[in-house]
């Protein structure tokens, strides 16, 4: 029987950070759009997905090391009763990955989907998490004893969550802002993006998967975010470079800046170096809590190439500063 500790590559007492780190390196590892020469990865991340969604539920993670269900979440029987779930993978629509349309029938409708109410964060997040498709009843699996089996057969199970790779632009992940999706079925979403969303962080909507005879599975979305030009993430703090001139530098001025809202006025004291950096508070990306971290400025004088009137100016005059006095030994 698989075992999930080992398909995470943790140990039994691992912790609950231990776990979700586990996951995601090896999500990103195996997914399958990283993996597209290589059919059997599919197969491992759907594995590794198994197994997290086992032992980052602590009830099921209790069980199972009890010994009271399987990896599948089955109640374990002599009679080897079980069948694995299985998920599909697809990329969203409306996006540079591009789109699923009408692979399940259906007139395209628009839903505008609030995350609070029908997703649950897989990297975090309040609520209760969903059974995976493919489990059984986790009390008694008897008939008249709990519901899991009714005259010898097995309890009918919902079908397969359908998984999507949505690209996401680095400015809309700092402002949350809803990104559209096409689903299988034809129909486009609007979608809330979580708070403290980040390159790699899952989703999951509720009936929007494969049907199956207990009802649909869900959608699994996981955010990809886009690199920008010259907007560089660091942790929750927006990184730029921003050129300043000469003049500009031993002078001071008020320059306009980009930020992943909008420009601003920033003030360059006199005699800034290159290298200073500049805090512009609550410019960065929303933290789960709802606040916000900076944009973080890193000015770089840019000197004109051959500039006659400058080398005039600056005839007879030098800097008599040790200024790489510390890089001695």
């Amino acid at each position: 029987m698989a075992d999930p500790y080992s398909i995470l590559g943790i140990a039994r007492g691992a912790s609950e950070q231990d776990i979700k780190s586990a996951y995601r390196k090896l999500a990103k590892q195996l997914h399958p759009d990283a993996n597209k020469d290589n059919p059997g990865a599919a197969d491992k991340f759907s594995q590794v997905t198994q197994a997290y969604d086992l032992l980052s539920d602590k009830d099921k993670r209790a069980k199972f090391d009890r010994g009271e269900i399987d990896m599948d979440g089955n109640p374990k029987m002599p009679f080897g009763y079980g069948q694995r779930g299985g998920g599909q993978y697809r990329q969203a629509g409306g996006n540079p990955f591009g789109g699923m349309g009408g692979g399940m029938g259906g007139g395209a409708s628009t839903d505008d989907v609030d995350l609070s109410d029908l997703f649950e964060g897989i990297f975090g997040g309040g609520g209760q998490r969903r059974s995976r498709p493919g489990a059984g009843a986790q009390d008694n699996p008897f008939a008249g004893m709990g519901g899991g089996f009714q005259g010898g057969q097995r309890r009918p199970t919902k079908g397969a969550n359908v998984n999507y790779r949505l690209a996401v632009s680095l400015t809309d992940i700092a402002n949350l802002e809803k990104q559209r999706i096409t689903l299988a079925d034809g129909k486009t979403i609007d979608l809330k993006l979580p708070m403290g969303a980040e390159d790699g962080t899952q989703m999951r909507l509720g009936g929007k998967g494969e049907p199956g005879p207990a009802g649909n599975g869900d959608a699994i979305v996981t955010i990809v975010e886009q690199a920008h030009r010259f907007f560089r993430r660091d942790g929750d703090d927006v990184r730029l470079d921003l050129p300043i001139t000469l003049d500009e530098a031993v002078n001071g001025a008020k320059v306009k800046v980009p930020t992943t809202s909008g420009a601003v006025m920033l003030t360059v004291s006199p005699g800034s170096s290159s290298g200073k950096v500049l805090r512009l508070k609550g410019k960065g990306f929303t933290r789960k809590d709802g606040s916000r971290g900076d944009q973080l400025v890193t000015l770089t004088i840019d000197l004109p190439e051959d500039d006659a009137e400058l080398a005039r100016r600056l005839e007879g005059w030098s800097d008599k500063r040790n200024i790489r006095s510390r890089l001695s030994e």
